[in-house]
């Protein structure tokens, strides 16, 4: 039943409206008979003859430069085999889809209806002038090595066979990893290998030229062992043969160090696996049935690393870790081919990769709570958002420095805020923050301390340069939770302000709370209770400059958190009121929200109050602010209070700050349409201009509108950002994540900035820890 309710869907996901799963978008305007002229005749002339003076043109004028051809004849087609170019073509559409999805990359998809392995070499060959890279896919071995071969040797664009490197890279990243937790030497390793075909054989030449032996090699194909008395063996296959004919599958898995399978499933039993040696690493990569069961694999060896094609076991070795990010960094770079140190680069990129602290939105979307590296999780998850960002560039120097780049490369860090733009996933804003924050890192006191997400935000914060953060709460629990978390804590502080340690800090706090609140409803006992809690003593930190800026809320009350800044640090001069503000990451770029966390029902003088300290706040951002004022009313179509509310704010805001760019009182969608703004409302100074800030006219409108554009807008929020505070306290919204957490404290840091400017030597000498740190590091 479930099987076919599976055939079901997906027959129904691929016929369901607009068969298929691409279509052709125009990159251009094409609505007006001007357009079509400038898109056809007789505008498109003048390109073709920039081209046909220098061919190199096509990559400006064109979308060679981003355009990739999968091609197959349907020979070899998953696990289906031999179904033909027509069968195929569901396959190479997929296959489509994973390129732009991932990488940007714009695909045509070519059935060619030729087995011949030189016609089909000739048929490929003459359509170089469409494509900037060729992806060979689906043909079967050995007539796909000539192929890719022969393409290489005679195209001067990129040519990948994706059965054979894309296996073979991720694997060999996946290996790397392994070797490493497994503390083995590749160069010392036993392999027995089952499977000789085209991905088999790339995934051990691989492996060679990672420092793996020809000698310490046994392979298997369907004949049996690979071994020098065969007469049917190619030059490749002849370096890895063994000297016996008599060698069995499990006599070879006996001692042997690394299996790996690209062959059939349920060949390989608990028995052989536990006949190998000690922390031995199986990769059964045969699909949809792997060679043995991850549950059987790792219930026969508990020393295991075990690694499948599957996605619902740990360490899917999936080829989309590779292939979409290597054709990117080969484009951009206009390489002429993808050759061995290209490769190399994509697997060490890979490898690395994996031994970095994982984004929340991974651990969401793979149900994990804290994946860290070791024997589940030695390769990249294939959702992880920084794959682009890490294998395209690690590519395109490779070609660069190999000679085989025609369009080099020279400003990386513009390059990677490019590539990350591709997908939306960049926002420029929160590059430039965290990029400031690298270059003068301040202390960020973490008021819950005893949190896995407050502990896992604090240990990147720290291994990335944005902030040196000291954490609050009790040592040993907050250490216990890190131990489990497998997260590193050992060169961050950690303060317990119930601790007798802290009795002479407490009694200095106390003092000068009990002088600040003495005539408001505290006496000194009070005064010296309430630097055991970790909200008032984190608020003291900042404001005897022990911390550049505190974080709190991610498990109290909004209130509750905010309450001992007003009482400690209390508001900047000429603030009456403080506010909030959500920063909101979008594709068409940052928006920021106010007030949307503080204030319930604002007159219209703490309306512009609010408006102007926003504006303030996002100058902070290098951002011109934009502002739009909102209501249900457009410039005086209803006379209600609330409409007039909003309408008197615009004016003060305007009075006081005449510079500003802000208008309303205006519906929220009419600043986006600007088409409609120009026509109806062309006296607003908002016409033709990118709005980026909305004020909203109470509370309730403001939570409304940034909780639906955050669940249902899929926008990415930051906040609430606090504003009006004299010194850099910022709370979290109730169960933020860690990504958030670490967008937080990107701005608590430039904050500090601002508000606390000091030298970045004397951040250092204001705290021991750090003084010593500093010289350990160096």
């Amino acid at each position: 039943m479930q099987k076919d309710l599976r055939k079901e869907q997906a027959l129904e996901y691929h016929s369901t409206g607009r068969p298929g799963k691409i279509e052709v978008v125009p990159t251009k305007e094409a609505k007006t008979q001007r357009d079509l002229s400038l898109a056809y005749s007789p505008g498109v002339a003048e390109p073709c003859k920039e081209i046909f003076k220098d061919k190199e043109d096509v990559y400006k004028y064109t979308a060679k430069g981003n355009l990739v051809a999968v091609i197959t004849n349907g020979t070899a087609v998953l696990g289906l085999g031999d179904i033909g170019p027509e069968a195929s073509k569901p396959v190479m559409e997929g296959k489509g889809v994973l390129f732009k999805i991932f990488a940007d990359i714009d695909v045509f998809d070519i059935e060619i209806n030729e087995n011949d392995p030189e016609k089909f070499v000739q048929i490929v060959k003459a359509l170089e002038p469409t494509f900037g890279g060729i992806n060979l896919e689906d043909i079967k071995a050995p007539e796909c090595f000539y192929i890719e071969k022969k393409l290489r040797e005679e195209l001067h664009i990129p040519v990948m066979h994706d059965d054979q490197h894309g296996t073979a890279i991720i694997s060999s990243a996946a290996l790397l990893n392994a070797l490493e937790v497994q503390k083995k030497k590749i160069d010392k390793v036993h392999f027995v290998v089952s499977g000789a075909g085209a991905a088999a054989m790339a995934c051990v030449q691989l492996y060679v030229a990672l420092g793996a032996k020809y000698e310490n090699f046994t392979m298997f194909d369907k004949d049996g062992v690979i071994h020098r008395g065969r007469t049917d063996l190619d030059e490749t296959k002849i370096k890895f043969a063994v000297t016996k004919d008599d060698i069995t599958l499990d006599k070879a898995m006996k001692d042997a160090d690394v299996f790996l399978g690209l062959s059939v499933g349920n060949i390989l039993s608990q028995d052989m696996v536990k006949s190998m040696a000690k922390n031995p690493i199986v990769f059964a990569m045969a699909n949809p049935d792997p060679e043995i069961g991850y549950e059987d694999a790792v219930a026969a060896r508990k020393d295991i690393v075990m690694a499948t094609g599957r996605s619902d076991y740990p360490n899917q070795v999936n080829n989309v870790l590779g292939f979409p990010y290597i054709f990117r960094g080969a484009l951009d770079v206009r390489a002429s081919q993808i050759n061995e140190a290209m490769k190399l680069a994509a697997v060490r990129a890979l490898a690395d990769m994996a031994k970095t602290a994982v984004p929340d939105i991974v651990n969401l979307a793979y149900n994990q709570k804290n994946m860290v590296f070791g024997a589940e999780y030695i390769i990249p998850k294939p959702l992880d958002p920084r794959l682009l960002a890490s294998i395209a560039p690690a590519v395109a120097k490779a070609a660069i420095e190999s000679g085989v780049a025609k369009n080099p490369i020279t400003d990386w860090e513009k390059y990677v805020v490019d590539l990350n733009k591709r997908l939306g996933l960049d926002n420029q804003v929160m590059r430039a923050v965290g990029s400031k924050a690298r270059r003068d890192p301040r202390r960020i006191v973490f008021v819950e301390a005893d949190n896995q997400k407050i502990l896992k935000a604090a240990s990147i914060i720290y291994d990335d340069g944005i902030a040196y953060p000291i954490l609050l709460g009790d040592e040993l629990k907050i250490r216990k939770i890190a131990d489990e978390n497998q997260i590193d804590l050992s060169d961050i502080p950690i303060i317990d302000p119930k601790s007798d340690e802290m009795e002479e800090k407490r009694n200095f706090y106390a003092e000068l709370f009990f002088k600040k609140r003495q005539r408001k409803g505290f006496n000194y006992y009070e005064s010296k209770k309430m630097m055991r809690d970790r909200t008032y003593y984190g608020c003291m930190m900042v404001e005897t400059g022990d911390a550049d800026a505190m974080i709190s809320g991610l498990t109290r009350n909004y209130v509750d958190a905010i309450k001992p800044a007003l009482q400690i640090i209390g508001t900047e001069e000429g603030v009456k009121k403080i506010a909030g503000m959500y920063l909101l990451l979008t594709k068409k770029g940052p928006l920021f929200l106010a007030d949307t966390t503080v204030n319930f029902n604002p007159t219209a003088e703490e309306l512009a109050d609010i408006t102007i300290m926003v504006a303030r706040e996002v100058r902070n951002f290098n951002i011109v602010p934009r502002i739009a004022m909102l209501s249900y009313s457009n410039f005086g179509s209803s006379d209600s209070p609330e409409a007039r509310l909003v309408a008197e704010a615009t004016k003060i805001v305007k009075q006081r700050n005449p510079s500003l760019i802000v208008d309303g009182e205006m519906q929220a969608w009419v600043p986006f349409n600007k088409e409609i703004l120009k026509d109806n409302f062309p006296f607003s100074d908002l016409v033709d201009e990118d709005v980026n800030v909305l004020i909203f006219p109470n509370l309730t409108a403001g939570n409304i509108a940034y909780n639906l554009l955050k669940e249902v807008g899929g926008a990415d929020a930051i906040g609430p950002i606090l504003l009006g505070i004299k010194k850099p306290v910022h709370v979290l919204q109730l169960g933020s994540s860690v990504r958030s957490i670490i967008n937080m404290a990107n701005i608590a840091v430039v904050d500090a900035q601002i508000k606390c400017r000091i030298n970045p030597e004397e951040v250092i000498q204001r705290s021991p820890w750090w003084k010593r740190l500093k010289k350990k590091k160096k």
